[in-house]
């Protein structure tokens, strides 16, 4: 018979109630999962797809990539043997449940762990992390020592890098286990045969100890984990480069060594100087401290020079030499002086000679001019008229009378003649007759 219309459901509802059933279970909101990875897949958008797989069945997984960074501490690898926490669901548009990781761990890792934190805190409190304690890496080394497994890629890293850098350091390996029973004590006895080597054969002392291996679980580099080897490498008076694992790794060696390097090659490339970048910056140097001691040089042949002609100025012989080239200066400015004094005197005497000449000549000539004045002043002189019997006269007030009409009869006159003068008394005024005719 068709099955009644009101238990019919569709998918999405199925799907919807099996979702909220997987939900609803408080074990599948927060379970723990051991299996094998298989199926793996680091999607581009930051997804990691896998499936979980044991010999009862498999599980399909996916971790989201706001999750990855929270709870994943190392790249998953086919085969690996891992603990998944997380949530089971139904993705209703499938129709499938997964598991939904929160957190994945390397199988085996959480004791691990706990032993590696309580390590950690012990040696951090003991003062082993303290940069007190860390010894400064040379710049330039001439010998490396190595502390690793002889066989493996951390090993031909390392001598491809140090080689490639500068082929003329010298490496010494101490081959070491690094992973296993006896691992922890290899690698002790390796830092201190290595660190030792000096006082044995001091041509072979090393300046860098490298200790390290390639990547691996925790289990896998748990020997650099371990106190005896932390104690060791603390003890060691040889700087210590630890370079154990891939970058994400971190192992205890790593807070005690004296640097920490992310990968044995990133170790080789921090321990071995780059020789060629080291012959520029020599040549750079030697360029720039030739090119500083010719500045020097021409600086103090400057001063020196300087210093010399100060010397010079200062000297008694200077001073004699500017003594007598003022003396004679003043010589020959003193001669120039006489010989100007000299040239002046005769233009004054010169000039005096053709003054007085001058004057006689003016004397000469007045003296003529005053002959010639005196003869015509003689030729009009009255006293020479006079003593011609000529008469000169004036009235009682010595005016000179001109005209009759000067006088009046009854005034009293004087009649200057040749020999003296005659007092008269004018009886009386007569105009000639010429003077009439004039006067007409």
């Amino acid at each position: 018979m068709p099955a009644s219309k009101s238990r019919v459901f569709s998918v999405g509802q199925v799907n919807a109630y099996l979702r909220n059933l997987f939900s609803s279970d408080y074990l599948l909101r927060n379970l723990c999962v051991r299996g094998e990875v298989s199926n793996l897949k680091y999607h581009s958008s930051g997804h990691i797809y896998f499936t979980l797989k044991d010999a009862s069945g498999t599980l399909s997984c996916i971790m989201f990539a706001g999750s990855v960074s929270r709870g994943l501490s190392f790249r998953m690898h086919e085969g690996d043997e891992v603990l998944v926490t997380g949530s089971i669901t139904v993705w209703e548009k499938g129709g499938t449940y997964q598991l939904y990781a929160a957190r994945i761990e390397r199988a085996g890792a959480g004791e691990l762990n706990e032993r590696y934190e309580a390590l950690k805190k012990k040696l951090e409190e003991m003062g082993l992390f303290s940069e007190v304690y860390k010894q400064p890496i040379p710049r330039y080394i001439r010998r490396l020592g190595v502390v690793t497994a002889p066989t493996g890629a951390a090993i031909r890293d390392i001598i491809n890098i140090a080689t490639r850098r500068n082929p003329f350091v010298q490496i010494i390996l101490y081959p070491a286990l690094v992973q296993g029973d006896g691992a922890k004590e290899s690698i002790c006895r390796g830092i201190r045969a290595l660190d030792r080597l000096g006082e044995i054969h001091p041509d072979e002392k090393v300046d860098v100890i490298l200790i390290g291996r390639g990547g691996g679980s925790l289990e896998d580099l748990w020997a650099f984990n371990e106190e005896e080897v932390a104690q060791a490498v603390f003890d060691c008076r040889t700087p210590i480069i630890s370079a154990v694992g891939h970058e994400t790794d971190t192992v205890i060696t790593d807070y005690v060594a004296d640097l920490r390097a992310p990968t044995p090659s990133a170790g080789a490339e921090l321990a071995v100087f780059d020789l060629a970048r080291y012959l520029q910056d020599v040549s750079g140097y030697e360029t720039r401290l030739t090119a500083k001691m010719k500045e020097k040089i021409l600086r103090a042949r400057g001063n020196l020079s300087l210093c010399q002609n100060r010397l010079l100025a200062l000297s008694p012989k200077s001073r004699v030499e500017r003594m007598r080239g003022n003396l004679e200066r003043l010589s020959e400015k003193l001669s120039a002086d006489m010989q100007n004094a000299l040239l002046y005197a005769k233009q004054e005497l010169l000039v005096e000679d053709r003054l007085r000449q001058a004057m006689e000549r003016t004397l000469l000539a007045r003296q003529h001019e005053l002959e010639l004045l005196a003869g015509r002043l003689e030729g009009v002189s009255p006293l020479k008229r006079l003593s011609g019997g000529y008469a000169f006269v004036e009235n009682e007030q010595g005016q000179a009378l001109k005209s009759i009409r000067d006088i009046a009869p009854g005034e009293h006159i004087q009649v200057h003649v040749k020999d003296g003068t005659v007092h008269a008394l004018a009886e009386r005024v007569e105009e000639s007759p010429a003077a009439d005719g004039a006067q007409q």
